[in-house]
Protein backbone atom coordinates (compact mmCIF):
# COMPACT_ATOMS: atom_id res chain seq x y z
CA UNK A 1 0.00 0.00 0.00
CA UNK A 2 1.30 3.55 -0.92
CA UNK A 3 2.30 5.53 2.60
CA UNK A 4 1.14 9.23 2.65
CA UNK A 5 4.01 11.58 2.52
CA UNK A 6 3.86 15.12 3.88
CA UNK A 7 4.10 17.98 1.48
CA UNK A 8 7.72 19.35 1.25
CA UNK A 9 6.23 23.01 0.70
CA UNK A 10 4.33 22.20 3.41
CA UNK A 11 6.39 20.86 5.90
CA UNK A 12 10.28 20.13 4.84
CA UNK A 13 11.60 18.13 7.70
CA UNK A 14 8.28 15.73 7.70
CA UNK A 15 8.77 15.46 4.12
CA UNK A 16 12.41 13.90 4.79
CA UNK A 17 11.36 11.68 7.55
CA UNK A 18 8.20 10.53 5.11
CA UNK A 19 10.32 9.69 2.52
CA UNK A 20 12.70 7.76 4.24
CA UNK A 21 9.59 5.62 6.09
CA UNK A 22 8.37 5.02 2.71
CA UNK A 23 11.04 4.25 1.10
CA UNK A 24 12.05 1.51 3.76
CA UNK A 25 15.56 3.27 4.19
CA UNK A 26 16.01 3.42 7.69
CA UNK A 27 14.05 3.42 11.12
CA UNK A 28 14.86 4.44 14.66
CA UNK A 29 17.07 2.70 17.26
CA UNK A 30 16.36 1.67 20.36
CA UNK A 31 18.99 3.87 21.37
CA UNK A 32 18.19 7.40 20.85
CA UNK A 33 20.34 9.17 18.14
CA UNK A 34 20.99 5.83 16.56
CA UNK A 35 19.48 4.57 13.10
CA UNK A 36 18.79 0.73 11.74
CA UNK A 37 19.56 0.88 8.32
CA UNK A 38 17.04 -1.41 6.12
CA UNK A 39 17.71 -3.66 2.98
CA UNK A 40 16.87 -1.17 0.54
CA UNK A 41 18.93 1.78 2.63
CA UNK A 42 21.70 -0.15 3.00
CA UNK A 43 21.52 -1.23 -0.58
CA UNK A 44 22.09 1.90 -1.37
CA UNK A 45 25.07 2.31 0.47
CA UNK A 46 26.49 -0.59 -0.92
CA UNK A 47 26.61 0.98 -4.00
CA UNK A 48 27.86 3.98 -2.51
CA UNK A 49 31.02 2.11 -1.01
CA UNK A 50 31.66 0.15 -4.33
CA UNK A 51 31.84 3.33 -6.53
CA UNK A 52 34.05 4.89 -3.78
CA UNK A 53 36.05 1.80 -2.96
CA UNK A 54 37.50 1.36 -6.99
CA UNK A 55 38.32 4.87 -7.08
CA UNK A 56 40.05 4.73 -3.81
CA UNK A 57 41.97 1.65 -4.75
CA UNK A 58 43.07 3.16 -8.45
CA UNK A 59 44.75 6.25 -6.72
CA UNK A 60 46.45 3.63 -5.05
CA UNK A 61 44.87 3.45 -1.22
CA UNK A 62 44.61 -0.19 0.74
CA UNK A 63 41.75 -0.98 2.95
CA UNK A 64 42.38 -2.04 6.73
CA UNK A 65 40.59 -1.74 10.39
CA UNK A 66 41.66 -0.16 13.30
CA UNK A 67 39.69 -0.47 16.58
CA UNK A 68 36.51 0.67 17.90
CA UNK A 69 37.79 1.56 21.13
CA UNK A 70 40.22 4.51 21.52
CA UNK A 71 42.73 5.07 24.62
CA UNK A 72 41.04 8.57 26.05
CA UNK A 73 45.41 9.55 26.69
CA UNK A 74 45.34 9.34 22.62
CA UNK A 75 42.21 11.78 22.37
CA UNK A 76 44.81 13.95 24.36
CA UNK A 77 47.41 14.36 22.79
CA UNK A 78 46.36 17.04 20.41
CA UNK A 79 44.92 19.51 21.84
CA UNK A 80 42.65 20.82 19.27
CA UNK A 81 41.57 17.88 18.30
CA UNK A 82 40.09 16.49 21.66
CA UNK A 83 38.56 20.33 22.29
CA UNK A 84 36.67 19.62 18.94
CA UNK A 85 35.47 16.07 19.87
CA UNK A 86 35.31 16.07 23.61
CA UNK A 87 31.27 16.98 23.20
CA UNK A 88 30.86 14.54 21.56
CA UNK A 89 32.40 11.47 22.81
CA UNK A 90 30.95 8.64 23.99
CA UNK A 91 33.20 7.51 27.11
CA UNK A 92 33.19 3.55 28.01
CA UNK A 93 34.64 3.56 32.10
CA UNK A 94 32.93 0.01 33.04
CA UNK A 95 34.25 -3.50 31.27
CA UNK A 96 33.98 -7.47 32.53
CA UNK A 97 31.90 -5.82 35.76
CA UNK A 98 35.17 -3.31 37.01
CA UNK A 99 36.07 0.32 36.04
CA UNK A 100 38.65 0.06 33.52
CA UNK A 101 42.13 1.86 35.00
CA UNK A 102 41.89 4.01 32.03
CA UNK A 103 38.48 4.93 30.35
CA UNK A 104 38.23 4.62 26.18
CA UNK A 105 36.32 6.68 23.60
CA UNK A 106 34.49 4.90 20.81
CA UNK A 107 36.02 6.51 18.15
CA UNK A 108 34.45 9.60 16.85
CA UNK A 109 37.04 9.45 14.19
CA UNK A 110 40.74 7.60 13.70
CA UNK A 111 43.58 10.00 13.38
CA UNK A 112 44.68 9.06 16.89
CA UNK A 113 44.64 5.71 17.45
CA UNK A 114 45.81 5.10 13.32
CA UNK A 115 48.71 8.16 14.31
CA UNK A 116 50.22 5.64 17.00
CA UNK A 117 50.09 2.42 14.70
CA UNK A 118 51.72 4.88 12.32
CA UNK A 119 54.09 5.63 14.26
CA UNK A 120 55.06 2.06 15.00
CA UNK A 121 55.16 1.50 11.19
CA UNK A 122 57.27 4.38 10.04
CA UNK A 123 61.05 4.18 10.53
CA UNK A 124 62.53 5.38 6.72
CA UNK A 125 61.42 7.58 4.01
CA UNK A 126 60.60 4.14 2.31
CA UNK A 127 58.25 3.46 4.58
CA UNK A 128 56.65 6.53 3.21
CA UNK A 129 53.80 7.22 1.75
CA UNK A 130 51.28 5.09 3.43
CA UNK A 131 47.86 5.32 1.74
CA UNK A 132 44.98 3.68 3.88
CA UNK A 133 41.29 3.85 4.01
CA UNK A 134 38.92 1.94 6.49
CA UNK A 135 35.26 1.41 6.09
CA UNK A 136 33.93 1.43 9.76
CA UNK A 137 31.03 3.14 11.93
CA UNK A 138 32.06 6.03 14.39
CA UNK A 139 29.88 7.67 16.89
CA UNK A 140 29.58 11.19 17.75
CA UNK A 141 26.40 11.46 20.18
CA UNK A 142 24.11 13.63 18.89
CA UNK A 143 21.77 15.55 20.31
CA UNK A 144 19.60 16.63 17.23
CA UNK A 145 19.53 13.76 15.52
CA UNK A 146 18.02 13.21 11.75
CA UNK A 147 17.40 9.95 9.91
CA UNK A 148 20.96 9.89 7.76
CA UNK A 149 21.93 13.44 7.89
CA UNK A 150 22.69 13.42 11.75
CA UNK A 151 22.83 10.36 14.42
CA UNK A 152 24.76 9.15 17.21
CA UNK A 153 26.59 5.89 14.74
CA UNK A 154 26.75 6.36 11.36
CA UNK A 155 28.72 4.03 8.48
CA UNK A 156 31.51 5.73 6.53
CA UNK A 157 34.97 5.65 5.06
CA UNK A 158 37.71 7.10 6.88
CA UNK A 159 40.93 7.86 4.77
CA UNK A 160 44.60 8.16 6.27
CA UNK A 161 47.73 9.05 4.99
CA UNK A 162 51.26 9.83 5.82
CA UNK A 163 54.06 11.59 3.92
CA UNK A 164 57.72 12.47 3.62
CA UNK A 165 56.70 15.83 2.52
CA UNK A 166 54.47 18.78 2.79
CA UNK A 167 54.11 18.55 -1.61
CA UNK A 168 52.90 14.97 -1.36
CA UNK A 169 50.17 15.18 1.59
CA UNK A 170 48.87 18.25 0.10
CA UNK A 171 48.67 16.63 -3.32
CA UNK A 172 47.30 14.11 -1.56
CA UNK A 173 45.00 16.16 -0.07
CA UNK A 174 43.32 17.65 -3.61
CA UNK A 175 43.21 14.19 -5.42
CA UNK A 176 40.99 12.91 -2.54
CA UNK A 177 38.78 16.27 -2.92
CA UNK A 178 38.89 15.81 -6.45
CA UNK A 179 38.09 11.96 -6.76
CA UNK A 180 35.02 12.94 -4.22
CA UNK A 181 34.03 15.97 -6.50
CA UNK A 182 34.02 13.64 -8.98
CA UNK A 183 32.02 10.94 -7.80
CA UNK A 184 29.33 13.10 -6.30
CA UNK A 185 28.89 14.68 -9.88
CA UNK A 186 28.83 11.40 -12.03
CA UNK A 187 27.54 8.65 -9.58
CA UNK A 188 25.21 10.27 -7.37
CA UNK A 189 24.10 13.04 -9.70
CA UNK A 190 25.34 15.83 -6.89
CA UNK A 191 26.80 18.74 -8.37
CA UNK A 192 28.99 19.73 -5.44
CA UNK A 193 31.15 23.24 -4.91
CA UNK A 194 34.48 22.55 -3.56
CA UNK A 195 36.61 24.45 -1.73
CA UNK A 196 38.51 25.43 1.30
CA UNK A 197 36.50 26.03 4.92
CA UNK A 198 37.10 28.65 7.21
CA UNK A 199 38.71 28.79 10.48
CA UNK A 200 35.71 28.12 12.46
CA UNK A 201 34.44 25.40 10.43
CA UNK A 202 38.14 23.22 10.26
CA UNK A 203 38.20 20.12 11.29
CA UNK A 204 39.88 20.01 14.20
CA UNK A 205 43.65 19.74 14.50
CA UNK A 206 43.79 20.36 11.10
CA UNK A 207 45.71 22.96 9.46
CA UNK A 208 43.38 23.26 6.47
CA UNK A 209 40.42 21.75 5.42
CA UNK A 210 38.62 21.34 2.05
CA UNK A 211 35.13 19.83 0.98
CA UNK A 212 32.19 19.30 -1.67
CA UNK A 213 28.84 21.34 -0.82
CA UNK A 214 25.44 20.44 -2.01
CA UNK A 215 22.47 22.08 -2.34
CA UNK A 216 19.23 20.72 -1.04
CA UNK A 217 15.50 21.28 -2.50
CA UNK A 218 15.00 23.62 0.69
CA UNK A 219 18.10 26.01 -0.31
CA UNK A 220 20.53 24.60 2.59
CA UNK A 221 23.86 23.09 1.79
CA UNK A 222 24.74 20.34 2.86
CA UNK A 223 29.00 19.22 3.43
CA UNK A 224 29.08 15.87 1.22
CA UNK A 225 32.45 14.96 1.98
CA UNK A 226 35.53 16.51 3.16
CA UNK A 227 39.29 16.49 3.01
CA UNK A 228 41.88 17.50 5.68
CA UNK A 229 45.91 19.07 5.32
CA UNK A 230 46.83 17.71 8.57
CA UNK A 231 50.29 19.12 8.47
CA UNK A 232 52.54 17.59 11.34
CA UNK A 233 49.92 18.09 14.49
CA UNK A 234 48.87 14.18 14.60
CA UNK A 235 52.65 13.36 13.00
CA UNK A 236 54.42 15.46 16.58
CA UNK A 237 51.33 14.18 19.22
CA UNK A 238 52.13 10.63 17.88
CA UNK A 239 56.02 10.50 16.83
CA UNK A 240 55.54 9.66 13.25
CA UNK A 241 58.88 10.32 12.79
CA UNK A 242 61.58 8.97 10.08
CA UNK A 243 65.03 8.96 8.96
CA UNK A 244 64.95 11.17 5.45
CA UNK A 245 67.00 11.26 2.63
CA UNK A 246 69.91 13.04 4.31
CA UNK A 247 70.01 10.69 7.38
CA UNK A 248 67.98 13.41 9.35
CA UNK A 249 64.95 12.96 11.85
CA UNK A 250 62.06 14.47 10.06
CA UNK A 251 58.23 14.24 11.05
CA UNK A 252 55.57 12.73 8.81
CA UNK A 253 52.58 15.11 7.18
CA UNK A 254 49.69 13.71 7.14
CA UNK A 255 45.87 14.29 5.71
CA UNK A 256 42.34 12.45 6.27
CA UNK A 257 39.51 12.33 4.35
CA UNK A 258 35.79 10.98 4.60
CA UNK A 259 32.33 10.37 3.17
CA UNK A 260 29.31 8.84 4.82
CA UNK A 261 25.93 7.67 5.01
CA UNK A 262 25.24 11.65 5.22
CA UNK A 263 25.39 11.09 1.24
CA UNK A 264 21.96 9.17 1.11
CA UNK A 265 20.42 12.12 3.31
CA UNK A 266 22.13 14.21 0.13
CA UNK A 267 20.45 12.09 -2.35
CA UNK A 268 17.42 11.90 -0.83
CA UNK A 269 16.88 15.77 -0.35
CA UNK A 270 18.01 16.73 -3.99
CA UNK A 271 16.33 14.23 -5.90
CA UNK A 272 13.03 13.16 -4.23
CA UNK A 273 9.63 14.57 -4.50
CA UNK A 274 6.34 14.63 -3.30
CA UNK A 275 5.47 10.89 -4.52
CA UNK A 276 8.69 9.63 -2.35
CA UNK A 277 12.06 8.92 -3.13
CA UNK A 278 14.03 9.50 -6.49
CA UNK A 279 17.52 7.69 -7.14
CA UNK A 280 20.25 7.97 -9.67
CA UNK A 281 20.21 4.73 -11.44
CA UNK A 282 24.19 4.18 -10.94
CA UNK A 283 23.42 4.03 -7.16
CA UNK A 284 19.95 2.33 -7.32
CA UNK A 285 19.97 -1.29 -5.72
CA UNK A 286 17.26 -1.73 -8.12
CA UNK A 287 17.22 -0.07 -11.37
CA UNK A 288 14.44 -1.45 -13.15
CA UNK A 289 11.35 -3.53 -12.04
CA UNK A 290 9.02 -5.90 -14.27
CA UNK A 291 5.77 -5.79 -13.48
CA UNK A 292 2.91 -8.29 -15.36
CA UNK A 293 -0.31 -7.44 -14.97
CA UNK A 294 -3.62 -9.12 -15.43
CA UNK A 295 -6.77 -9.56 -13.69
CA UNK A 296 -6.32 -13.28 -14.93
CA UNK A 297 -4.36 -15.21 -12.13
CA UNK A 298 -3.50 -18.28 -15.33
CA UNK A 299 -2.67 -15.24 -17.87
CA UNK A 300 -0.73 -13.50 -15.04
CA UNK A 301 1.16 -17.34 -14.72
CA UNK A 302 1.38 -19.35 -17.48
CA UNK A 303 2.21 -15.98 -20.29
CA UNK A 304 3.35 -12.87 -18.51
CA UNK A 305 5.43 -14.09 -15.58
CA UNK A 306 7.57 -16.38 -17.77
CA UNK A 307 8.31 -13.08 -20.33
CA UNK A 308 8.70 -11.00 -17.47
CA UNK A 309 11.46 -13.94 -15.98
CA UNK A 310 12.68 -13.86 -19.32
CA UNK A 311 12.79 -9.93 -19.64
CA UNK A 312 14.66 -9.74 -16.68
CA UNK A 313 17.53 -12.05 -17.47
CA UNK A 314 18.09 -9.88 -20.94
CA UNK A 315 18.04 -6.86 -18.82
CA UNK A 316 20.23 -7.95 -16.45
CA UNK A 317 22.85 -8.98 -18.89
CA UNK A 318 22.81 -5.64 -20.93
CA UNK A 319 23.73 -3.84 -17.71
CA UNK A 320 26.21 -6.42 -16.53
CA UNK A 321 24.36 -6.67 -12.84
CA UNK A 322 21.50 -8.17 -11.18
CA UNK A 323 19.54 -5.16 -11.46
CA UNK A 324 16.43 -5.77 -12.83
CA UNK A 325 13.81 -7.51 -10.60
CA UNK A 326 9.86 -8.40 -11.12
CA UNK A 327 7.29 -8.17 -9.46
CA UNK A 328 5.20 -10.46 -8.31
CA UNK A 329 3.10 -9.07 -5.32
CA UNK A 330 -0.45 -10.45 -7.38
CA UNK A 331 -2.11 -9.94 -4.44
CA UNK A 332 -2.06 -6.42 -4.38
CA UNK A 333 -4.05 -4.24 -7.29
CA UNK A 334 -1.72 -2.62 -10.03
CA UNK A 335 -1.62 0.72 -8.50
CA UNK A 336 -0.61 0.04 -5.00
CA UNK A 337 2.30 -2.28 -6.92
CA UNK A 338 3.11 0.28 -9.09
CA UNK A 339 3.44 2.88 -5.95
CA UNK A 340 5.24 0.36 -3.99
CA UNK A 341 8.30 0.87 -6.54
CA UNK A 342 8.04 4.62 -7.24
CA UNK A 343 7.92 5.02 -3.54
CA UNK A 344 11.26 3.04 -3.14
CA UNK A 345 13.09 5.06 -6.21
CA UNK A 346 12.89 2.51 -8.60
CA UNK A 347 14.19 4.59 -12.18
CA UNK A 348 12.32 2.23 -14.35
CA UNK A 349 8.93 0.56 -14.21
CA UNK A 350 8.47 -1.58 -16.98
CA UNK A 351 5.12 -3.07 -18.03
CA UNK A 352 3.78 -5.94 -19.46
CA UNK A 353 0.17 -6.01 -19.70
CA UNK A 354 -2.01 -8.88 -22.27
CA UNK A 355 -1.52 -5.82 -24.58
CA UNK A 356 1.60 -5.70 -24.48
CA UNK A 357 2.14 -9.43 -24.73
CA UNK A 358 0.00 -9.69 -27.54
CA UNK A 359 1.84 -7.28 -29.22
CA UNK A 360 5.30 -8.16 -28.51
CA UNK A 361 6.11 -5.06 -27.02
CA UNK A 362 6.35 -3.38 -23.54
CA UNK A 363 5.83 0.13 -21.81
CA UNK A 364 8.95 1.56 -19.97
CA UNK A 365 7.74 4.63 -17.50
CA UNK A 366 10.25 6.82 -16.24
CA UNK A 367 10.59 8.04 -12.38
CA UNK A 368 11.74 10.88 -13.02
CA UNK A 369 9.16 12.27 -15.11
CA UNK A 370 6.58 9.89 -15.42
CA UNK A 371 7.03 9.73 -19.15
CA UNK A 372 6.08 6.19 -20.46
CA UNK A 373 6.90 5.14 -23.79
CA UNK A 374 6.37 1.68 -25.98
CA UNK A 375 8.76 -0.27 -27.27
CA UNK A 376 9.21 -3.31 -29.41
CA UNK A 377 9.93 -6.12 -26.83
CA UNK A 378 13.03 -7.10 -28.24
CA UNK A 379 14.44 -3.28 -27.95
CA UNK A 380 13.41 -3.01 -23.86
CA UNK A 381 16.94 -4.28 -22.77
CA UNK A 382 18.71 -1.95 -24.53
CA UNK A 383 15.94 0.90 -24.43
CA UNK A 384 16.15 0.41 -20.62
CA UNK A 385 19.99 1.03 -20.53
CA UNK A 386 19.50 4.18 -22.51
CA UNK A 387 16.91 5.60 -20.03
CA UNK A 388 19.19 5.15 -17.34
CA UNK A 389 21.78 7.36 -18.66
CA UNK A 390 19.02 9.83 -19.99
CA UNK A 391 17.83 9.99 -16.29
CA UNK A 392 20.97 10.20 -14.35
CA UNK A 393 22.03 13.14 -16.28
CA UNK A 394 18.67 14.61 -16.51
CA UNK A 395 18.78 14.22 -12.20
CA UNK A 396 22.02 15.91 -12.10
CA UNK A 397 21.39 19.02 -14.65
CA UNK A 398 18.06 19.62 -12.79
CA UNK A 399 19.95 19.83 -9.31
CA UNK A 400 22.48 22.15 -10.97
CA UNK A 401 19.61 24.50 -12.66
CA UNK A 402 18.00 24.52 -8.92
CA UNK A 403 21.69 25.58 -7.36
CA UNK A 404 22.03 28.08 -9.55
CA UNK A 405 18.97 29.31 -9.91
CA UNK A 406 19.21 30.00 -5.81
CA UNK A 407 22.92 31.44 -5.81
CA UNK A 408 23.03 35.20 -6.02
CA UNK A 409 25.91 37.84 -5.41
CA UNK A 410 25.14 39.91 -2.18
CA UNK A 411 27.50 42.73 -1.86
CA UNK A 412 26.32 44.40 1.70
CA UNK A 413 24.95 43.18 5.10
CA UNK A 414 21.89 44.50 4.61
CA UNK A 415 21.17 42.19 1.55
CA UNK A 416 22.87 39.77 3.07
CA UNK A 417 19.86 39.95 5.95
CA UNK A 418 17.46 40.05 3.94
CA UNK A 419 18.59 37.09 1.41
CA UNK A 420 18.23 34.68 4.53
CA UNK A 421 15.89 36.25 6.73
CA UNK A 422 13.12 37.14 4.09
CA UNK A 423 9.99 34.51 3.87
CA UNK A 424 10.92 32.12 0.74
CA UNK A 425 14.31 33.67 0.35
CA UNK A 426 17.77 31.71 0.95
CA UNK A 427 20.15 29.64 -0.95
CA UNK A 428 23.69 30.14 -1.83
CA UNK A 429 25.24 33.71 -1.25
CA UNK A 430 28.60 34.48 -2.89
CA UNK A 431 30.02 37.15 -0.90
CA UNK A 432 33.39 38.18 -0.14
CA UNK A 433 34.88 38.00 2.91
CA UNK A 434 38.06 39.24 4.25
CA UNK A 435 37.39 39.38 8.24
CA UNK A 436 38.35 37.69 10.78
CA UNK A 437 36.70 34.48 12.75
CA UNK A 438 34.50 36.73 15.59
CA UNK A 439 33.58 38.55 12.43
CA UNK A 440 32.46 35.47 10.81
CA UNK A 441 30.59 34.36 13.88
CA UNK A 442 28.72 37.76 13.95
CA UNK A 443 27.40 37.13 10.19
CA UNK A 444 26.07 33.92 11.53
CA UNK A 445 24.19 35.63 14.36
CA UNK A 446 22.35 38.36 12.38
CA UNK A 447 21.41 36.07 9.24
CA UNK A 448 19.63 33.69 11.44
CA UNK A 449 22.61 30.61 11.05
CA UNK A 450 24.07 30.99 7.92
CA UNK A 451 28.33 30.01 7.43
CA UNK A 452 30.83 29.73 5.03
CA UNK A 453 30.71 26.68 3.60
CA UNK A 454 33.48 26.66 1.58
CA UNK A 455 35.86 29.74 -0.09
CA UNK A 456 35.33 27.75 -3.81
CA UNK A 457 39.29 26.50 -4.81
CA UNK A 458 38.06 27.30 -8.94
CA UNK A 459 37.47 31.65 -7.95
CA UNK A 460 40.70 33.47 -7.29
CA UNK A 461 38.47 36.79 -7.86
CA UNK A 462 38.76 39.09 -5.31
CA UNK A 463 36.45 42.31 -3.94
CA UNK A 464 35.33 44.19 -1.21
CA UNK A 465 34.76 42.57 2.35
CA UNK A 466 30.66 42.19 2.69
CA UNK A 467 30.90 42.84 6.69
CA UNK A 468 34.02 45.25 7.17
CA UNK A 469 34.17 46.64 3.35
CA UNK A 470 38.20 46.23 3.42
CA UNK A 471 39.48 45.23 -0.46
CA UNK A 472 41.38 42.11 -1.34
CA UNK A 473 38.97 39.97 0.50
CA UNK A 474 38.35 36.00 -1.07
CA UNK A 475 35.08 35.03 -2.28
CA UNK A 476 33.42 32.54 -0.43
CA UNK A 477 29.77 31.32 -0.57
CA UNK A 478 27.22 31.61 2.53
CA UNK A 479 24.44 29.16 3.64
CA UNK A 480 22.36 27.93 5.74
CA UNK A 481 23.43 24.19 6.07
CA UNK A 482 22.70 20.81 7.89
Amino acid sequence: MAKNITPKEKNYSEWYLDVIRAAELADYAPVRGCMVVRPNGYGIWENIQAVFDKAFKETGHVNAYFPLLIPNSFMEREAKHVEGFAPECAVVTHAGGAELEEPFVIRPTSETVIGHMYSQWVQSWRDLPILINQWCNVMRWEKRPRLFLRTSEFLWQEGHTAHATREEAMSETFTMLDVYQRLMNDELALPVLYGEKSENERFPGADNTYSCEAMMTDKKALQAGTSHFLGQNFARAFEISFQDKNGERAFAWTTSWGVSTRLIGAIIMTHSDNDGLVLPPRVAPVKAVIMPISSNEATLRDKLEPEAVSLEREINSALGGLYAKVDKQYHNRPGDRFFHHLQRGVPIRVEIGEREFEADSVVLVRRDTAQKERVARAEAPNRVKELLAEIQKNLYDKAKAFREANTHDVTNMDDLKKFFTDEGAGGFARVYFGGTPDDEGEIKYVTGGATIRCMPLDDDSTGNCVYTGKPGARRVILAKAY
